[in-house]
């Protein structure tokens, strides 16, 4: 089983809705690192490594994200997987 990771841009009423740590309690279950913050702009970047698996699900939770989030785009991107830390943080 392989490591993949991405650096995810979510759209959307992501924020005030505690979607930050949602996704930290998401990525905790399925076993990926990474961290997850608020932008400027108002959406939420997130980098998550794990299997594909793992990953592949995340993606897909993150659609739906806690409750009060309207999500209205999740975009993911490769990113380096040797740049992610160990766990899963809340960062500003």
């Amino acid at each position: 089983m392989s490591d993949r990771a991405l650096l995810v841009r979510i759209t959307g009423r992501v924020q005030g809705v505690s979607f930050r740590v949602w996704t930290q309690r998401e990525a905790k279950r399925l076993g990926l690192n990474g961290w997850v913050r608020n932008e400027r702009d108002g959406s939420v970047s997130t980098l998550i490594s794990g299997s594909k698996e793992a990953v592949a699900s995340m993606l897909e939770a993150c659609w739906q994200g806690p409750p009060g989030a309207d999500v209205r785009s999740v975009v993911p991107e490769p990113a380096d997987s040797a740049a992610v830390p160990a766990g899963f943080d809340i960062t500003s």
